[in-house]
């Protein structure tokens, strides 16, 4: 049986939906006659989202100076577009709460994903990314597709695992010789079809090579250090048995200095567990 990228998608996708409220609320967002208010009642439709954002948003994450007690109240202080991708980050892990695997920790890949947000988020705040919660959900998401590999092709997909240890190689790598592809096209081509805005998509989808991109990709160069940087510090793990090496040109395209990478590490491992406990509070 031939399988592709696509439709591994296919395979998941009466599982893989995202919640018709998220939906709702980036219509609201998008749409130029809506209010605030109808932000704010789209919301509170679903009381489990308006939990969700309101402990996100009394985070130390944070760090209001006065707690965030009403949507409305966050709409104000956070911004309707940070608002939306906090919506969506933490409507995730409700999709796929109950998918487990025998050769991948879940509980260790959520880890490893919600470091690397973590990371994301500080280096986009480096940069004076006027919405850094976009870095923070595009490596969220960036190894989703190697999740809907072990959901569809186990077989396979543990049998990448076992190349890359053998053969001493990075996964994503196996995974092509392997499969035929890799958990970043499958991911890129998920988060398409869940009508995700393109720079997040090609975020996930280029996160192991920004510079193949063919244009600049700034969202896929922070995921892609930030990927490098989570990995070192062993915080969970997404199956990748060795840390990625850099692309030096993703590394230019950020300019960043290096003097930033010491105090991001340790920004890092302060606010980990606070992300870990608001945004998988199940692993708390």
């Amino acid at each position: 049986m031939n399988w592709t990228a696509e439709r591994v998608v296919r395979e998941t996708q009466n599982i893989s939906s995202l919640p018709t409220v998220y939906h709702q609320l980036s219509a609201a967002i998008d749409d130029p006659n809506s209010s605030n208010r109808d932000i704010e009642q789209v919301i509170c439709t679903d009381s489990g989202l308006t939990a969700r954002l309101l402990r996100v948003a009394n985070s130390a994450l944070y760090s209001f100076p006065s707690k965030i007690d009403t949507i409305s109240r966050a709409i104000t202080v956070l911004g309707t577009a940070q608002l939306r991708d906090l919506a969506l980050a933490t409507s995730v892990f409700t999709i796929f709460e109950g998918v487990s695997s025998e050769r991948l920790d879940t509980r260790d890949f959520w880890s490893h994903s919600v470091a690397c947000a973590v990371v994301a988020r500080i280096l986009a705040g480096y940069r004076h990314e006027a919405n850094v919660e976009r870095f923070f959900v595009a490596a969220l998401l960036h190894d989703l597709g190697r999740l809907l590999m072990f959901m569809t092709i186990p077989e396979l997909a543990g049998k990448a695992l076992d190349h890359a240890a053998a053969s001493q190689t990075l996964l994503f790598r196996a995974e092509h010789d392997i499969i035929g592809f890799d958990h970043a096209a499958v991911g890129s081509l998920l988060l398409k079809s869940w009508k995700l805005p393109e720079h997040t998509v090609n975020a996930v989808k280029y996160h192991h090579r920004p510079s193949i991109a063919g244009g600049p990709q700034v969202d896929a160069a922070i995921v892609h250090l930030a990927d490098i940087l989570t990995s070192a510090m062993r915080l969970g793990a997404s199956g990748e048995g060795f840390v990625p090496p850099l692309d030096a040109a993703a590394w230019d395209q950020l300019g960043l200095s290096p003097s930033v990478l010491a105090p991001t590490l340790e920004q890092t491992a302060h606010q980990f567990s606070e992300a870990i406990k608001v945004i998988l509070p199940q692993s708390s």
